[in-house]
């Protein structure tokens, strides 16, 4: 039952992955279907993941609420139906709200689906498990771009957004059957604004919890920068057709499997601490490599691209104990805590992408040293969180929980 369940938790992660990835090889093709430039059509990707970002704050507290599943569903629901909206789209300005609804809608799965695994498991076995998860939904990101490749060189862009509301669809059929409720009622919190702002404040004031939160998202930003450049990179620097996303999504995300393989089976032999340790090491020898290279030869297959699938290696390795050291700060607010690393992790993701991509995707070493500022940052972050004395969130009032 348990592998049933990380397969179905990775695979509702993987909902907002797939509507970032799998229209990418298309982006080109949807500036000139509606006559703006490679800037607008970023921002389809942008907006996403800001409103993505947005609504994760939101999906804890609301799970916390009413129950995992009833709000995993709705959200859902909304997803299929932006989807199918993005996929008849007549103008440029109806796929970016589309866009919008379908990253207010895409959070769901991921915020909730680690509440559900912290309601259900505790210290290693947690740490095991949502490696396990990461290992299964990263196949996603490896996947999604070569499946939009050949979907738009097949069928044409539209095609990649049936293809997303298809995925939904069949996710709220696995949701209604295999994912039962994990959050009793007698355990809910009252919906009641003055608590919700309460616990709000309270994380929000917690300098740990806020540091290891930005250690993951700065960590993650690496990803983010290719992943937001990739048009780019594939068919501007690496010289590849639309077909061909699989040379950097590959490495990338092959990475993050072997590493979440690795980090799953050594999660109850090796400390958290020596876990951590070991990815960052595996990101900075990345980090170096891919500098080193960029700045000497012209980046080109396969060396462009192998120093990525090492640090996204370390990446999965050092990701899953600081996540799960973040969320054990906040025991009795579970979905809150997720819905904050969350949203701090995407909204990373979406400066990232939106903001600092554009002004690096020209360019193999500006991109590598992009990654590298951004893991020097996450380390610095990590680091400060170790000096910091142990914080106790404080005690929200039992009449408003």
């Amino acid at each position: 039952m348990h592998k049933i369940l990380t397969v179905v938790l990775a695979c509702l992660g993987m909902v907002g992955a797939l509507a970032i990835d799998t229209y990418l090889p298309s982006m080109p093709a949807i500036g000139r279907l509606f006559g703006v430039g490679p800037v607008a059509v970023q921002q389809t990707l942008s907006v996403f993941v800001f409103c993505f970002a947005f609504m994760m704050l939101f999906y804890g507290t609301l799970s916390d609420s009413f129950g995992r599943r009833p709000v995993l569903l709705v959200a859902l629901s909304v997803y299929v139906l932006a989807s199918i909206g993005a996929a008849c789209a007549p103008t440029f300005g109806w796929l970016l709200a589309c866009r919008a609804v379908q990253g207010l809608a895409a959070g769901s799965g991921s915020v909730i689906g680690q509440a559900i695994v912290q309601d259900r498991f505790a210290g290693p076995q947690a740490q095991k498990m949502m490696s396990h998860i990461m290992m299964v939904f990263g196949l996603a990101p490896a996947i999604a771009p070569v499946l939009g490749g050949w979907l738009h060189v097949t069928f044409g862009w539209r095609a990649t957004f049936v293809f997303l509301a298809v995925f939904g669809a069949l996710m709220v059929v696995l949701c209604l059957r295999l994912v039962p409720e994990s959050l009793p009622v007698e355990k809910r919190h009252a919906f009641h604004p003055v608590a919700i702002a309460r616990n709000y404040l309270m994380v929000l004031r917690h300098t740990r919890f806020l540091l290891l939160s930005l250690s993951v998202g700065l960590a993650f930003g690496g990803l983010s920068l290719y992943i937001g450049s990739a048009a780019n990179f594939v068919m501007d620097i690496l010289h590849l057709p639309e077909t061909a996303f699989a040379w950097l999504f590959i490495p990338l995300i092959g990475g993050s499997v072997i590493g979440s393989a690795w980090g799953g089976k050594r999660a109850g032999r090796h400390t958290p601490e020596r876990m951590k340790w070991i990815g960052y090491g595996a990101m900075a020898l990345a980090c170096m490599l891919n500098v080193g290279y960029t700045a000497l030869f012209a980046a080109a297959i396969p060396w462009a691209v192998l120093p990525l699938a090492l640090f996204t290696f370390g990446l999965a390795v050092a990701a899953p104990a600081l996540q799960v050291m973040a969320l054990g700060l906040f025991p009795h607010h579970r979905g809150l805590a997720s819905s904050m690393l969350s949203f701090i992790q995407m909204m990373s993701f979406a400066l990232v992408s939106g903001l600092v991509a554009p002004l690096l995707f020209d360019s193999a070493f500006k991109l590598a040293c992009g990654v590298t500022v951004g893991l020097v940052l996450s380390f610095v972050s990590w680091q400060v969180s170790l000096k910091l004395k142990e914080e106790q969130p404080a005690p929200v009032p039992a009449e408003l929980t």
